[in-house]
């Protein structure tokens, strides 16, 4: 039994962690999501984005010829609080839309 608690303490950090982690991740598609949807109808996709991204997050947008293409990258911190963080990485991509202004992203 005593040997036991340990090893179901730490299972329970290492679930925890990765709902954390789910969560993030979640989060950094919904706000990918947002900036590239943004950022083809002309407007500003990273401010977009930063509104829906989890704290700590950088956000990429970048326009290739009819495509935009928004990555959000978030530090996810783990519930041990010794081990490293690890990053969650989304990326979404949408079509310029007609008549969105050149250049304004």
């Amino acid at each position: 039994m005593a040997a036991g608690l340990p090893a179901l303490l730490l299972l329970l950090l290492a679930g925890l962690t990765a709902v954390n982690a789910v969560t993030a991740q979640a989060g950094c598609l919904h706000a990918a999501r947002e900036a590239a949807l943004a950022a083809a109808r002309g407007g500003d996709g990273s401010a977009a984005a930063g509104r829906a991204a989890p704290p700590g997050a950088s956000v990429t947008v970048s326009v290739d010829g009819n495509r935009v293409q928004a990555t959000v990258r978030a530090p996810v911190r783990t519930l041990g609080g010794r081990l490293p963080r690890f990053t969650v990485v989304a990326t979404a991509v949408a079509a310029v839309e007609p008549g969105a202004a050149e250049g304004s992203w």
